[in-house]
C-alpha cells in the first residue's frame, strides 16, 4: 500500500529530530505535504531539506516554533495555510522529560514539563482547528506516553503531564464530534524509544548505552526498545483515512508493557 495520506497537509511539532523527524518522513513518503516545526529552526529546516532531497522538492517545509508561545502557534498555523494551502493533520509531538520524584522534582521543572508537554497540545489544537475545519476529514494526533497510563514513583511530573495529554485528546475528540466536524483526536502512548532523548537519559547514568538499552529491553515483553518508525507507523495510521472511525482513543505502542 502506498499513498496512504496522499493529499494530506500535516504539521508536526518537535520535528527536528527523533520521533518527529521520523513521523515527518513517514507521512511525506506516503503522500502528505509536511510542515516541520521546532524551536530548533535550523534542525527542522535540515530535516525538511533531507525529505525534499529524498522525495522531491515541495514535499516538506519548516517553521520555527516554540510550542509554549501562543503567538508563535498563530504564526505556525498561518505558515501552514501559506505554504501548504491548509491543514488536515496536526501531530503534537514535542515533549520533554520531567526530572525528580515527588520530593526532588522542583516546581520550575514541573511547570516547564507542563508548559511543553500539555499547554503546547492545548494551544496546538485550539489554533489549528479553525484551519483544519476547511480541510476535512482531519486528524489530531497527540503523542503522550505509556507513562501517561502507568505510574512510576520516580516521575510524577512526567506521569501527570502525559496523563493530561491523554484526557485532553479525549475532550477535543468529543468536542469535534459534537460540533459535527469530521476531525478526529487520538493519543499515542510509546514506551522507551531509541531517540536522542533516550541518549540523554543514558548519558546521565554514567553507564554505556548497551548496558542501559539491555536493562530497558528486559522491561518490555517483546524484548527490545522501540525504533522511531515503530511510532511513525502508528501516527501514519491515525493520520490516514483508514482511522476515520477512531476518535477519543489511545494507541499503545509499548511492546506489551500495559498488558502485564
Amino acid at each position: 500500500m502506498s499513498g496512504r495520506v496522499a493529499g494530506k497537509k500535516a504539521l508536526i511539532t518537535g520535528a527536528a529530530q527523533g520521533l518527529g523527524a521520523a513521523q515527518a518522513m513517514m507521512l511525506a513518503r506516503e503522500g502528505a505535504q509536511v510542515l516541520l516545526a521546532d524551536i530548533n529552526a535550523s534542525g527542522a529546516a535540515a530535516q525538511a531539506d533531507a525529505i525534499n532531497v529524498a522525495l522531491g522538492a515541495g514535499h516538506a517545509h519548516a517553521v520555527a516554533l516554540d510550542v509554549t508561545q501562543e503567538d508563535q502557534w498563530v504564526e505556525a498555523i498561518e505558515a501552514a495555510a501559506e505554504l501548504m494551502g491548509g491543514l488536515s493533520v496536526l501531530v503534537n509531538n514535542a515533549g520533554v522529560g520531567v526530572r525528580g520524584n515527588i520530593e526532588t522534582c522542583t516546581l520550575a521543572d514541573w511547570q516547564r514539563g507542563f508548559a511543553i508537554n500539555v499547554e503546547s497540545v492545548f494551544l496546538g489544537c485550539q489554533k489549528a482547528l479553525p484551519l483544519m475545519k476547511e480541510s476535512q476529514p482531519g486528524s489530531i494526533v497527540n503523542i503522550s506516553s505509556i507513562a501517561g497510563l502507568i505510574a512510576s514513583d520516580t516521575m510524577p511530573g512526567y506521569n501527570a503531564s502525559k496523563a493530561a495529554v491523554w484526557m485532553l485528546s479525549k475532550s477535543v475528540a468529543l468536542y469535534c464530534a459534537k460540533m459535527g466536524w469530521d476531525i478526529r483526536s487520538n493519543s499515542v502512548h510509546p514506551t522507551f524509544i531509541d531517540t536522542p532523548i533516550l541518549d540523554g537519559m543514558v548519558a546521565s547514568t554514567g553507564k554505556s548505552k548497551e548496558v542501559i538499552m539491555d536493562k530497558l529491553a528486559r522491561q518490555i515483553p517483546l524484548g527490545r526498545v522501540g525504533q522511531p518508525d515503530d511510532i511513525a507507523n502508528g501516527v501514519l495510521y491515525l493520520a490516514s483515512d483508514e482511522s476515520r472511525f477512531m476518535t477519543g482513543a489511545e494507541l499503545k505502542l509499548d511492546g506489551g508493557i500495559s498488558a502485564m
